[in-house]
This record gives C-alpha cells, structure tokens and sequence, in this order.
C-alpha cells in the first residue's frame, strides 16, 4: 500500500478551521483515514468538545503505545498580517504556512502517518492507540480528560504514551519533555473604603494595599529549582483599579498573578501561602483581599527510564542529536496522561507557535514521520 504522506496530510488538516472549540472537519478527516486503515475509531465528545479515540489491536492487548495530541488551535489574530492564508495549508520556499502547522498539526499528522504504516507493514504483538482531542488550547476540561474518563470506564489502556507536541527549541532531536511545571493563577480583589485624595485618612486604600501584597510575593523567591526542574517563577500579570480620578482614592483594586512551579510545592501550598500573604497585608492596613486561586495543573515527571530511552534511541538513530531531557515550557495535556501512565513529549521546532505567520519547516515532517516509526518498532521489537 502506498505510504501515508505527513506533509499533505498535516496540510489538509491547517485547512480545516478549527480554531477551539470547533471541530473544523480534522477529526472527521482523521477518523476515516484510521478507520480505513483497521483502527476502530470512537467518536467521546463531551459537552460539546471533540474528541476521538483510535486503537488498532485488541482491546486489553498486553502491550499498548498510545500516540496523544490535539488538532485544535489558537486563533489567528489579524488575517491581514499573515503572509499567507492561516487555514491554507500553502507549501512555499520549504515550510508550509498556517495555523496549527507547528502546533500541532503537523506532528499529529507525522504519529497518526507513521500508526497506520506501522500496523498495515508490521502489524504488532499488541495495541497502537491514538488520543485526539479537540479542546488542548482551551480549558482542556472537556478533551484529553474526557477520552481518559471514557477509557476508564470502557476498560481501554495505554502501556505508555508519548504527546507528540512541539518540543524542540532550534533544532529538530535536541529535547523531549519528561515532565512539566505546574501551573496555577490567584485572583485578588482588595476593598477599601473610597475617599478624597487630600485627606487619605478618611479612607482605605486598595491600591496601596495591594502594592505591598504584590511586592511581597514578586520579591520572594519560591525556591532555587530541583534535580529536575528549574526554579519556580511568580509572574503579575496585571493590576487594575479602573479609577480616571486623581483626586480620589478608589474602593477596589484587583491583580493577578501566576506561578509556574516545580516540585517542591503543589498547587494547595501554595495557594495556602498566597492567602497567608494576603492575610499579613490586611491585617496590616485594614483593607480586606479576598482571593480565588486556578490550578491548571501539578507539576509532574516521568523519572528517566525506559520510556525516555526508547525515544532519545529512537531519535538519535533518525538524527544524530541525543535529545536533552527537560522539563521546561508551559502545560500539556500530558498532566492529564500521566496519571493513566507513563508519558513523554516529543516533536517538532517550536518556534512559530501561536505566531502570525506559523509555520514549519517541511523536511521536518517526513523526519518526526520516521522517528516515530522507529519508535513503534523498536516498542514492539
């Protein structure tokens, strides 16, 4: 049978707009191109978020890899400063342009071509099972989670699994992900009492107040990082009165910050510490701040073993790079898969994404094609 092309394939899914929470038509156009290929394929949308469950293989095969990515992404900002159409999927002076071309289109494109050559010119002892959601750039409540809480419940495994997001800063083979900080954002809302400037004693002053507060907790260091991890890093990311007077003192002030955190802490300590800082303040000025905390997710690492061992193997094989394992970037859904087992993340050059202008470099596709086919092979050897 004639190979599955990454390129066109990763090129007819930019085509498909499918900004989140749309579908756009990949997942349709990737559910009749596993179906015809022998994967039984299982539409587990939740609450309105595309989802697609793929498994080639029997159903409690003793040995499973599982493939997990995402085919939706982020929107594309002004059309007018894109050099080309953002859901073009167009192919010019070696990189092909668009939205989603590096995150993460293309990567999907490269594990689900290298899936189906896989299981028709090899078939394995055991399950290849594909994870495809569509709400990886959203709140990632509704996607990876639910195909997880579906597979629980439907008695599906994966063995291992590795996330084929961009994990590459220059060169493609030089870094795969074997765990991710956390990540977690408070909310603060301080209330005073509003009052004319000149006689500031006659009012409480949010905004003085959360100034301390913010100083306190920017000029703390969190910790100096572990074995693994980086240092943990606390970023504010806006502070707002909303006040046009200069001569009034405002009732309210609002800020945020967010942490991304290593795993020294969880997201419950430090939230305890975040309200105990607050608590200092007002005790201290008499303004009450209230907070809401957002933990998108713990921080977590899959140790160095055999899964990350078969990837770099895999990889320098196709390449000549050992990839260095880090744990450094945002969140993936693999917080969600490791839970279920054991993860890694490996893919593309990430340095386009979410840019205007997204693209990749073609030649890499075909090449994460190949690294991905030798992983399956060397899995199942």
């Amino acid at each position: 049978m004639t190979p599955v092309d990454p390129v066109a394939l990763a090129a007819d899914l930019i085509r498909c707009p499918s900004v989140t929470p749309a579908e756009g038509g990949a997942l349709v156009l990737l559910e009749r191109l596993l179906s015809q290929a022998g994967f039984a394929c299982t539409r587990v949308d939740r609450n309105g978020t595309p989802n697609l469950f793929a498994r080639w293989g029997q159903k409690g095969a003793a040995r499973s890899f599982g493939f997990n990515g995402h085919t939706d992404v982020v929107p594309v900002g002004d059309t007018a400063a894109w050099t080309c159409d953002p859901f073009g999927g167009q192919i010019s002076d070696g990189w092909l342009w668009g939205r989603g071309a590096t995150d993460m289109k293309s990567g999907v494109a490269a594990f689900v071509a290298a899936a189906v050559d896989f299981v028709r010119e090899t078939p394995p002892d055991g399950a290849v099972i594909l994870t495809l959601t569509g709400d990886e750039e959203g709140d990632a409540t509704d996607g990876t989670v639910a195909l997880l809480d579906w597979m629980d419940a439907q008695g599906e495994s994966m063995s291992v699994c590795l996330v084929g997001e961009p994990t590459c800063p220059d060169r493609l083979g030089e870094m795969m992900k074997i765990g991710r900080r956390g990540s977690m954002t408070a909310f603060f809302t301080a209330q005073g009492v509003q009052g004319h400037s000149a006689y500031p004693h006659r009012a409480k002053n949010p905004v003085a107040a959360m100034a301390r507060l913010i100083d306190r907790l920017a000029s703390h260091p969190l910790d100096q990082g572990t074995a693994h991890f980086d240092a943990s890093t606390l970023a504010v990311t806006t502070i707002d009165t909303g006040n046009p007077a200069t001569n009034v003192i405002p009732a309210l002030c609002r800020a945020t910050v967010n942490i991304r955190f290593n795993d020294l802490h969880t997201g419950a300590s430090l939230t305890e510490w975040l309200r105990a800082e607050a608590a200092t303040v007002q005790a201290d000025t008499g303004v009450q701040i209230a907070m809401t905390a957002k933990i998108s997710g713990e921080s977590f690492l899959t140790p160095p073993g055999a899964l990350s061992n078969l990837i770099a193997r895999a990889v320098e094989a196709e390449t000549g790079l050992r990839p260095e394992p880090s744990t450094s970037g945002g969140t993936s859904d693999a917080r969600f898969v490791r839970a279920h087992c054991p993860v890694v993340e490996f893919g593309l050059v990430g340095r386009t994404m979410h840019q205007v202008d997204e693209r990749v470099d073609v030649a890499q596709i075909p090449a994460l094609k190949a690294i991905y086919r030798r992983i399956l092979t060397d899995y199942f050897a």
